[in-house]
């Protein structure tokens, strides 16, 4: 096990980080032509109803291998207040939701982002310090169809992959009592709902050999 590659992602799910956690080095495409209705410009979180999926809105563009560090967010929408209201209700009543909250706030008041892949990177930093580990993160300057170990087109909304090396790990939830436990959401559901255990949950979420 030496690297993996994966593709930016918003918010990314539970399966996303711990291959960030466990891989001593991560490749994340930007050089790929990019796929509409994948976590590139998703994430599922676990709401009052159910899973809720949110999307931001990119840039429509005449190319169609426009190549994923190209795209460009839209404002269409007003789509930071609408994320941001809506993790407000999904995890408010969180046991930490509280403390993390003033670190993803600026993220939908305050700063904006013209490329996708640069506002996705910055919420990863972030997390990842949140979450107390450093992935050993390099952002591709070229493309290679056949890799090591990919998982550009893998982790993927409405879509489970072979994995040998994930198994979602129960952890607490907010609304657990309603629907059960929601595997592989959005790390912000990991993170709000467990706090500084969060990394335990990624190391048994790893499946070894």
């Amino acid at each position: 096990m030496e690297s993996i590659y994966l593709s930016t992602a918003y918010l990314a799910p539970v399966q996303y980080y711990s291959k960030l956690y466990h891989y001593p080095a991560v490749y994340i495409e930007t050089m790929e032509h990019y796929l509409k209705q994948t976590y590139r410009n998703r994430c599922t979180i676990a709401a009052a109803n159910g899973p809720l999926s949110l999307s931001v809105p990119v840039e429509k563009t005449d190319d169609t291998k426009c190549l994923t560090r190209d795209i460009r967010i839209s404002d269409h929408g007003n789509w930071r207040h609408l994320h941001w209201n809506a993790l407000v209700s999904a995890y408010r009543m969180s046991p930490f939701f509280e403390y993390y909250a003033d670190d993803f706030a600026p993220f939908y008041h305050k700063k904006k982002y013209d490329f996708l892949i640069d506002f996705n990177q910055a919420l990863q930093e972030m997390i990842c310090e949140l979450l107390d580990f450093t992935p050993a993160v390099t952002y591709t300057d070229e493309y290679r169809k056949e890799v090591e170990t990919d998982f550009r087109e893998a982790i993927r909304p409405k879509h489970t992959p072979e994995d040998l090396h994930f198994q979602a790990h129960p952890y607490y939830q907010v609304f657990s009592e309603k629907h059960g436990f929601l595997a592989n959401m959005s790390i912000v559901d990991l993170l709000f709902n467990m706090g500084p255990e969060s990394l335990i949950v990624l190391k048994d979420s790893w499946k070894s050999f």
